[in-house]
């Protein structure tokens, strides 16, 4: 049986059909909303109940009660979470199905099985299914049937959602022979009006429209390692974040207690991927930029380029190590106690020897007490021999004695000092001890390079974290004396399993109070996106996250900004090579225009003849637009051409600009006044895309960004319809272009 499209102006089906899914789609809100008031109501009865409660000593009778109030609670507050989040598209997708071709014919429409899809699971007062969760394996036909493999779909349905409301409807008709006489096809194709829509400044999801190859990487094993990749805009970001989602939905046991860590390369592209997860109903994960994975600092300073390439390079490892254990800068070099009667002396080589001893196997906060030893055994080897008798005969009264004085006491709190991470990198600082800590490791270039860098700046910049983890390492945490509420002994009882909450607000207190006393976090999952860019010194860092984790890795080494991505590549591999691998390569790129992509790519072989290349689907007719302006009229020209986009695209307009010429461009753009523009420098725009962009000084881009030409492919490939670029001269232009 032939099954043709009804005709695209045949109002009354199209309205009769908008009528009918929206009709379901309200009896999804309305159970929502009853859902919503039931998990309250819960909420409320338990807060009522915990006020009602003792205070003090709770005897072993109540406690069944009050663990049984918290765990209502804490699954009310979780499912309140869920059923607020924002939806944009509750229900986005239908399948109707037969019972495969073996069977019979569906005489009509209302014979297919009907299956509603969604970004959560919501059933009716009966518990029957209004919509499935897009996560469950049921649904996974929506993502993976094809025309040659159907999967018993006759047609697949995608609903075009504005809020609650249904604004349009696209059907893909994968069984024409089997479709019954009444059975519409209505639509020009979701995925190329997804992908026409206009641009935000925060990542939309893509659940309704995702691919069959997206699919399979999002639902790739949880064990191991899955590795994404693909050129840009093939999705890898969302795709990836879907993973994350799709995890917790299929084991959320697992990786919700042990959490799910994803780490973006900039605090600009988190604040750009925060809203995706929520919209898929997770909002238990954890976003951190590379920049802020050491609790405590938030770094987004950017180093130039020759001395990121010091800090993120594998032989920083030796250098931290030796200065971590080196003498303390301005301590004393000499101990000079007088006990017995007699002077008692250490000097520089004898405390050297102490100290080394003392480091031998234990982290320099942790050694105190080994130090403390070493210095007591030290001066009683120096201690007359006819004044061991009596008093001091005993070499432990002898020890109480000395570490008693004030005079230890204040050569010890000088000489062995709770060294923080911060502290000791600032050391580097010193060209004069960074050369005896680097020794072989670096040239003396890169020694005053490396020095200048970390003296020229008050603050620490993303390269540092890395740096600073590592110190955190060879430093060890110092002691915390443990304290002890003995009135509330019972509640650790309690912890194990279902920790006690009254509030989501002292939840994530004591979430954040647990995550700051005990670092580095083992997460049970761990998703790095643009892995690319790590340095070999960041991988070290990252994987000290999840040292028993699974893992999820986005990246493409085409768009590298560190300078040797084979280097990274292998650090990444020594710390997760024991791992089974999942590869997985995107193919198509969906966020350029093809005739953008095209000058890109044209731009990228010129240096990476074998780069992965995916295949841009949408064309606009529009090619990139080259300017070249006097050198010191560039900024007026860049802010141009960011006001003619505005009136040429509905979405935001990105000016991506060098960092040292972000001061005479920034002014120029702030003056414009308009919400839609965005300016950012070349690493800040990774991940990210706008509907129009702004190219600024593209030779600049090449010579001050870390990563050179990959830095600017990335640039080039963040505009989904139309691309500008400003620049003083036409040297770096491609032969063709020019």
């Amino acid at each position: 049986m032939d099954q043709t499209p009804l005709p695209a102006d045949d109002e009354n089906v199209e309205r009769a059909e908008l009528a009918a899914e929206q009709q379901h789609v309200d009896l999804v809100y309305d159970r929502v909303d009853v859902a919503t008031r039931s998990a309250s109501q819960i909420a409320v009865d338990g807060h009522q109940r915990a006020q009602a409660q003792n205070v003090g000593r709770v005897r072993e009778e109540e406690q069944t009660g009050l663990y049984e109030r918290d765990v209502l609670v804490f699954a009310a507050a979780r499912r309140i979470a869920e059923l607020d989040a924002e939806h944009e598209g509750l229900v986005f997708g239908r399948l109707d199905s037969d019972r495969g071709d073996d069977q019979p014919l569906a005489a009509s429409a209302a014979e297919l099985e009907k299956l509603y899809i969604g970004r959560i699971g919501v059933r009716d007062a009966e518990y029957e299914p209004l919509v499935i969760d897009w996560r469950a394996p049921a649904a996974e036909p929506f993502y993976r049937a094809t025309a040659t493999d159907r999967q018993k779909v006759v047609r697949r349905r995608v609903l075009r959602n504005k809020g609650p409301r249904i604004v349009g409807i696209e059907d893909d008709l994968l069984g024409p022979e089997r479709a019954p006489e009444d059975l519409p096809v209505m639509g020009e194709g979701a995925l190329m009006a997804s992908l026409s829509r206009a641009r935000g400044h925060t990542m939309r999801d893509i659940v309704a429209t995702i691919q069959a190859e997206q699919d399979k990487a999002i639902r790739a094993p949880a064990r191991g390692v899955t590795v994404i990749g693909g050129g840009p805009g093939t999705g890898k970001t969302v795709v990836a974040l879907h993973r994350a989602a799709y995890l917790l939905y299929s084991d959320r046991r697992r990786f919700e207690r042990g959490g799910v860590l994803v780490v973006g390369p900039s605090a600009a592209f988190m604040a750009y991927i925060e809203r995706v997860l929520p919209s898929l109903g997770e909002n238990t994960v954890a976003l951190r930029a590379v920049g802020e994975l050491v609790d405590g600092v938030k770094a987004t300073a950017v180093d130039e380029a020759a001395v990121a390439a010091i800090k993120g390079s594998l032989r920083m490892r030796g250098v931290l190590s030796r200065a971590a254990r080196d003498r303390v800068p301005n301590a004393p070099t000499t101990l000079r106690i007088f006990i017995g009667g007699t002077n008692v002396e250490l000097d520089a080589n004898q405390l050297d020897n102490v100290r080394r001893n003392a480091l031998r196997r234990t982290p320099r906060n942790r050694a105190a007490g080994e130090a403390r030893k070493g210095l007591v055994a030290a001066l009683w080897s120096r201690f007359p021999e006819d004044l061991r008798t009596g008093v001091h005969g005993d070499r432990e009264a002898f020890g109480d004695r000395v570490t008693d004085t004030p005079a230890f006491r204040t050569f010890f709190s000088q000489w062995w000092p709770v060294l923080t991470p911060e502290a000791v990198l600032r050391w580097l600082g010193d060209p004069r001890r960074l050369q005896r800590w680097a020794r072989n490791e670096l040239t003396p270039v890169e020694i005053e390079t490396l020095a200048a860098g970390i003296r020229g700046t008050d603050e620490f910049t993303i390269a540092d974290v890395a740096l600073l983890d590592e110190l955190g390492t060879s430093l060890g945490r110092a002691p915390i004396p443990e304290t002890r509420d003995e009135e509330f002994d019972w509640l650790e009882g309690l912890s194990d399993g279902v920790n006690e909450v009254l509030t989501t607000s002292e939840r994530r207190a004591r979430a954040v109070a647990a995550r700051e006393a005990e670092e580095p976090e083992d997460y049970a999952h761990v998703l790095v996106d643009e892995a690319q860019d790590l340095s070999p010194m960041q991988w070290r860092m990252v994987t000290r996250r999840g040292p028993q984790a699974s893992w999820t890795i986005v990246g493409d080494p085409a768009q590298s900004s560190w300078p040797d991505p084979d280097e990274a590549r292998a650090a990444m591999d020594s710390m997760l090579s024991h791992l089974q691998r999942h590869s997985f390569r995107l193919s198509t790129n969906y966020r350029n225009s093809a005739e953008i992509y095209a000058f890109a790519g044209e731009v990228i072989r010129q240096t990476l003849p074998d780069a992965d290349l995916p295949n841009a689907v949408r064309q606009t007719g529009v090619e990139p637009e080259h300017r070249v302006f006097d050198a010191n009229k560039v900024a007026e020209a860049a802010g141009d051409a960011a006001a003619e986009l505005l009136g040429l695209v509905e979405g935001t307009v990105g000016v991506i600009v060098p960092p040292k010429l972000r001061p005479i461009v920034d002014p120029v753009l702030a003056e414009i006044g308009n919400p839609r523009i965005a300016a950012l420098s070349p690493l800040e725009s990774k991940g990210l895309e706008y509907d129009a962009v702004v190219v600024v000084e593209p030779d600049r881009i090449v010579s001050d960004t870390l990563g050179g030409v990959r830095a600017l492919y990335v640039v080039l490939t963040r505009a989904t319809q139309r691309m500008i670029t400003v620049n003083s001269t036409t040297n770096w232009l491609p032969a063709r272009a020019s």
